[in-house]
């Protein structure tokens, strides 16, 4: 980057990546779209986009996501006064994961009605919005109005409205089976031997996922995590496996059980993927579920 003019060029190169997914970029998939630049001058060219403002990092599964910041946003309240600007700033800063009223109030100093009426004025311009949380129905916080809310705040594909698609993750886990079974019974006699036909029968999530899409029976886009999670399940179920490559990367392949699964294994909890935010309080509990009543009348 010898000029302002390349630089230019980078920066048009980069923002571009950026507009196009609006779910972020990852430093690799910036790499990509400018494949001339070095390491060094790559990341000197990222950090100059965050100190312009034009990016906003995240921090998605342990890969940090950059994405274009809308600037509409700053516009609309250009205009605004001291306290306007305050809040959104903290909303601002809280990214996609959202920041309590509790939290504006006692960050900002701001009366109880001076704030409602701050945070009914920002709503008004559609600067930010208000989020429930799965894990808290009368829990809101509040995030920018462009952001998409973190998976833990919107609890991902397996939640519409606040409501766990117990059928659609249900339908997820027979088509993920059934694309592994696929696998395994078109290489199952294999002119190569059974070493070769074993090996050939794993998949890797990603391969799965772009079955699952290719179906068309998810209305939401699904991330290779999300796939990962059911075809978890499958592995705690007894009906698949897992394995690791000499790359790193977890593949799966399905399998037949030689015994009925002991009756610890079959416990609901064993093979739900929302086990994790399952506790005593909240929309998941024990008490409630469905799952766990049907296991227990069996």
């Amino acid at each position: 980057m010898s000029d302002n003019k390349s630089d230019d060029i980078v920066a048009e190169k980069i923002l571009s990546a950026a507009k196009n997914n609006p779910k972020g970029v990852s430093t690799k998939d910036i790499a990509a779209a400018v494949p001339e630049l070095s390491s060094a001058e790559l990341v000197a060219a990222i950090n100059k986009l965050l100190q312009q403002g034009l990016f906003d990092l995240y921090n998605q599964g342990g890969t940090l996501l950059y994405r274009f910041k809308n600037q509409t946003s700053k516009a609309a309240i250009k205009g605004a006064d001291n306290e306007e600007k305050v809040v959104f700033n903290l909303i601002e800063e809280a990214g996609n994961k959202g920041i309590w009223i509790r939290d504006i109030r006692n960050r900002s100093n701001l009366a109880n009605t001076q704030l409602t009426k701050v945070l009914k004025s920002l709503e008004g311009k559609k600067v930010i919005k208000a989020v429930k949380c799965v894990n808290a129905s009368k829990k809101k916080v509040y995030m920018l109005y462009n952001l998409e809310p973190d998976r833990s705040i919107s609890g991902g594909a397996w939640y519409q409205d606040q409501d766990f698609e117990s059928e659609f993750v249900d339908i997820l886990n027979r088509q993920c089976l059934r694309f592994l079974q696929q696998r395994a019974d078109k290489i199952k006699n294999n002119s190569r031997g059974p070493i070769v036909g074993r090996t050939q029968s794993y998949a890797t999530a990603a391969e799965v996922q772009k079955y699952i899409t290719e179906l068309g029976i998810s209305k939401v886009q699904l991330e290779v995590e999300d796939v990962i999670t059911i075809l978890n399940t499958l592995v705690f179920d007894g009906k698949a496996e897992s394995s690791i490559y000499p790359d790193g990367s977890k593949v799966y392949r399905a399998i037949e059980p030689l015994i009925p699964p002991p009756g610890l294994v079959q416990v609901p909890c064993g093979v739900c993927p929302l086990v994790y935010k399952c506790c005593s309080t909240g929309l998941i509990t024990p008490q409630d579920c469905e799952y766990m009543s049907a296991w227990l009348d069996q």
